[in-house]
């Protein structure tokens, strides 16, 4: 990657291509900004694409457990700094789902457009109920294990709280390379079950004002929104709804489709 173009509270910015439209993609777990190496080099040739490793997620900066309120207040002097007085469109993934619709309820007036990418609803009460009792047992044993695996590196010892994380992400068949995988970048977990820095109790339902477009993995053990949500959002006008036949990293596991669906709906969203 060329060098950042310009540093915000510590975090690394880089900047590619050019256009009207300013596209900030946000990563989650276990990944760094080099998740969208693809989505920029298809997108860039007509839109300006910003990227940034979350914090606590770069291994070569120190662990910076961050919370709701200031991760959402980071992404607002992000886009100050990228794009002073123009809204972006966000692309997300993951816990940038998470973290990004959060700044979009906070700061509406700063996000035109939504790109959403496997994680719905994911803290609303529809969601809750439409999980099997199974899929709940899954979502506690693998992200618990990972709140742990944040807590026992950063009290016990760092080299076990890597190894617990990078044993989980090969159980979830994640293909990030393990060298930059570490357990700096499990805070979220540990805010969801753990409370850690005040946990996502002060979190929006998920319910974006502008324009989204959803793309989700069709083939997981289990769904990251809700049937009633998912229906909602399509029947929306200027939202659209793709399911792939892909697991929870798609634009990994079907780089070109995801890349053309994605550059065809921004090219169309206006």
């Amino acid at each position: 990657m060329k060098p950042p173009a310009l540093t915000v509270q510590d975090i690394d910015i880089f900047i590619e291509g050019t256009g009207a439209r300013t596209v900030l993609m946000i990563h989650g777990w276990p990944d760094t900004c080099r998740l969208w190496d693809t989505t920029v080099a298809a997108l860039k040739d007509r839109h300006r694409c910003v990227r940034f490793t979350l914090p606590g997620f770069d291994r070569a900066k120190p662990a910076r457990a961050t919370s709701l309120k200031d991760m959402t207040a980071l992404f607002s002097a992000i886009v100050q700094a990228v794009s002073p007085g123009q809204p972006v469109t966000l692309l997300l993934h993951d816990w940038g789902c998470a973290f990004g619709y959060a700044f979009a309820a906070a700061h509406p007036e700063q996000v035109s457009h939504i790109v959403a990418v496997d994680i719905g609803d994911h803290n609303s009460p529809a969601f809750a109920r439409s999980l099997t009792g199974k899929a709940k047992w899954q979502i506690l044993a693998y992200q618990v294990w990972l709140a742990l695996a944040w807590t026992l590196g950063s009290t016990v010892s760092g080299a076990l709280g890597d190894r617990m994380t990078r044993s989980m992400a090969r159980s979830m068949h994640c293909r990030t390379p393990a060298q930059t995988m570490g357990w700096p970048m499990n805070y979220p977990y540990a805010m969801q079950w753990f409370g850690l820095r005040g946990g996502f109790r002060d979190a929006a339902p998920v319910d974006p004002a502008c324009p989204l477009l959803y793309l989700y993995g069709e083939r997981k053990p289990f769904m990251f929104h809700s049937p009633a949500w998912l229906a909602r959002i399509a029947a929306r006008p200027g939202n659209a709804v793709t399911g792939f036949r892909t697991g929870h990293w798609v634009m990994v596991d079907q780089p070109e489709a995801f890349n053309q669906r994605v550059g065809a709906w921004l090219d169309g969203a206006g």
